[in-house]
């Protein structure tokens, strides 16, 4: 029986070992993206960056606002973890149209940006694009919103701690990796890429919006909820969807993350400050 645990032992530290050296292959599976052409971002309209970090350069796309809604809120947007910033120009257009600039980060070591992957060196890739997204005559850097969809909710929750942030939105987002340990059979303290985005979210005074699909087979409901719990000022929209399909109506989404910001006095009707708007009608009620 002896002889047996030890082999058990072995065993189990040499699962350890494995996943310590192979965890970032699992939280940043870039190698299972293929590797994206030379873009057209003129024909996307698009203004490409390239961001001078210590390990290499890291590519940027910003879509400026509308000339008539200057100076104007933007929206600072980090994908997922198997995505790329090619995705979603147009699936984000959406937010020029409520009169927000956008920016698109890559993150180190996916597409053409330099470097490998960590949080750390995320972490320096965001807060050079929201250094360079802040100085823009055009954007008005009190009303600048983190949007982060599964990873990229790490992110930006990340982000937040270090750069002011007129609110959070989190889009199928996890509390932290070390949630996940478990699943793996191994101890939290061998995670390397921690996100704890609880921790982030307890000490981020300012709004937050979670949005997140009831039936997520990656990320479990439970996880909205305790973001939600986590933050001072916080509302929760559950959508019917599982994790790679959420939102499934990306009107939906639109309407929801509009609405939220509205009341939070970010997105002004017609570009009005806020103290300027009609009073909502009595009885009004609020998005889900």
């Amino acid at each position: 029986m002896l002889q047996a645990a030890k082999i058990l032992l072995l065993l189990y530290l040499g699962w350890c070992l494995l996943l310590f050296v192979l965890q970032r292959a699992l939280l940043f599976p870039r190698w299972m993206i293929p590797a994206p052409g030379e873009p057209a971002v003129e024909e996307r309209g698009v203004e490409r960056w390239w961001l001078p970090a210590s390990f290499g350069r890291v590519e940027a796309w910003y879509l400026p606002p509308p000339e008539n809604r200057r100076p104007a809120p933007a929206v600072v947007f980090a994908h997922g973890n198997g995505e790329l910033i090619d995705f979603w120009p147009e699936t984000l257009g959406p937010f020029r149209e409520l009169g927000f600039g956008l920016l698109l980060v890559e993150y180190p070591g996916y597409g053409r940006s330099g470097g490998s992957t960590s949080q750390r060196r995320i972490a320096e890739a965001f807060d050079l694009a929201y250094d360079r997204l802040a100085a823009r005559p055009e954007i008005d850097r009190a009303r600048i919103v983190l949007l982060g969809r599964s990873l990229g909710g790490g992110a930006v929750c990340d982000l937040a701690l270090r750069r002011p942030a007129a609110a959070l939105v989190l889009l199928s987002c996890f509390t932290g990796v070390k949630a996940f340990a478990a699943r793996y059979l191994a101890p939290p303290f061998l995670i390397r890429d921690p996100f704890d985005n609880l921790a982030a979210l307890r000490r981020y005074r300012g709004p937050v919006l979670v949005l997140h699909g009831r039936h997520d087979e990656i990320v479990p409901f439970g996880h909205a909820a305790r973001l939600k719990a986590a933050a001072a000022d916080a509302e929760l929209v559950a959508y019917e969807a599982g994790h790679n399909d959420c939102p499934p109506d990306w009107e939906a989404f639109f309407r929801d993350v509009a609405g939220f910001l509205r009341r939070k006095g970010i997105l002004w009707a017609e570009g009005r400050p806020r103290h300027e708007e009609a009073a909502p009608t009595a009885g009004e009620a609020p998005a889900r």
